[in-house]
C-alpha cells in the first residue's frame, strides 16, 4: 500500500461507489474522497486538490490557470474516455502525467445508442406519455431491422456498434477523419463522406470527442441533408449539433426524431427542446452501466502509476 502519495477523487459517482472506494484504499492510504457531492470547477476545483499528489478527474475541467496553481499534483487518472476537458498542453506544460485508458466504456454506450434507436423508431416515449395521460392509441413504427446506419466517428464505441447493428440487417456507413479499410471490409462497412453519409442514413449516430474541429459540427445546413423519416443520435458530446436548429427541423416535421444523452448545457436551462414528443433525452448516462463504472474506475485506479506525459 502507498502511505506517502495524497489522493484525491472528484468524481461525485466514484465516491459514491463501495467497491471503487474499497479498491482504491486497499492501494493508497491517504485518500480525500468529494463526499460533499460538490460540483467542483475553478477555484472550487483548485481548494479541492490542493496538497494532493494524485487525483481521480471525472467531468471536472482541468485548465492552464487550474494547473498552475497546483504544482504539487504530480498525476491524474482519468474516470471515463472522454479528455475535451483536460487542457493536455497544459498537462505537458506543466509537466503533469495521465492515465487514460481508451474505450472502457464502449460496449455501455453503444446499448444505449441502440436503445435510442429502438425507442425512437417505435415511437416508445410519445406512446408512454399519452397512456399515462389517458390516451389509448397505436403508433406505427418502424422497425431497425434493414435500416441503413451512419456512424459518425468509427472509434471505439463506432466499432463496437457494428456487430450490434449487424443483428439486424442493417447497412452501415462510417465516415471518420481516419481509414479503417481493414475494418470496414471484414464487417461490410461502407466508408462514406459526411454529406453522403447524412444525405443517405435512416439513422445518424455521433461518436466522435468535442474540438474545434468538432463542434457545431451539425449546423442548420448539414442537418438539413438529412432525410425528414431520418433519426438522428448523440451519446458523445454536447456542443456537437446546432441544437437550435434541430429543435426547428423537429418541429415542422423536417426529421423524424432525435435522442441526445448529452446537451451543450448541461444540466439544461432551456426546455423547449426536451419538451418536444420526438426527442428523447438522458442525463449524460451513456458509460453509466453498472459494468462500466467499474471498468472506468479500475482504469482510473491504474492510471494513478502512469509516468507519462500527455
Amino acid at each position: 500500500m502507498n502511505t506517502e502519495d495524497r489522493v484525491a477523487v472528484c468524481s461525485r459517482s466514484f465516491s459514491k461507489n463501495p467497491m471503487l472506494r474499497e479498491e482504491l484504499l486497499s492501494r493508497y492510504a491517504r485518500v480525500t474522497f468529494n463526499d460533499a457531492g460538490e460540483q467542483l470547477e475553478g477555484a472550487g476545483l483548485v481548494r479541492f486538490l490542493i496538497g494532493h499528489d494524485k487525483a481521480i478527474t471525472a467531468l471536472e475541467t482541468l485548465t492552464e490557470e487550474v494547473l498552475r496553481e497546483l504544482p504539487q499534483l504530480k498525476v491524474i487518472g482519468k474516470y471515463g474516455v472522454g479528455l475535451d476537458m483536460i487542457d493536455r498542453e497544459a498537462m505537458r506544460k506543466f509537466g503533469k502525467s495521465l492515465g487514460w485508458t481508451a474505450g472502457v466504456n464502449r460496449r455501455s454506450v453503444s446499448e444505449l445508442v441502440i436503445a435510442f434507436a429502438l425507442a425512437l423508431l417505435r415511437h416508445i416515449p410519445a406512446s408512454n406519455k399519452e397512456v399515462l395521460s389517458g390516451t389509448w392509441r397505436q403508433h406505427v413504427g418502424r422497425q431497425l431491422t434493414g435500416k441503413t446506419v451512419g456512424i459518425v466517428g468509427c472509434g471505439h464505441i463506432g466499432k463496437d456498434l457494428v456487430p450490434l447493428l449487424r443483428a439486424f440487417d442493417c447497412w452501415v456507413m462510417a465516415n471518420d477523419i481516419l481509414d479503417f479499410p481493414d475494418f470496414y471490409e471484414r464487417n461490410s462497412v461502407e466508408a462514406a463522406s459526411l454529406d453522403h453519409l447524412l444525405a443517405h442514413a435512416d439513422i445518424v449516430t455521433l461518436h466522435v470527442p468535442l474540438d474545434e474541429t468538432t463542434r457545431g459540427m451539425l449546423d442548420a445546413r448539414r442537418l438539413a441533408r438529412m432525410k425528414s423519416s431520418a433519426i438522428l443520435i448523440n451519446c458523445a458530446r454536447g456542443g456537437l449539433v446546432d441544437e437550435d436548429a434541430l429543435g426547428e427541423m423537429l418541429r415542422e416535421g423536417k426529421l423524424a426524431g432525435a435522442g441526445f444523452d448529452v446537451l451543450a448545457d448541461e444540466p439544461p436551462r432551456d426546455l423547449r427542446l426536451l419538451e418536444m414528443p420526438n426527442f428523447l433525452v438522458t442525463p449524460h448516462i451513456g458509460g453509466s452501466s453498472y459494468e462500466a463504472v467499474l471498468a472506468m474506475g479500475r482504469a482510473a485506479i491504474d492510471g494513478l502509476d502512469c509516468h507519462s506525459i500527455p
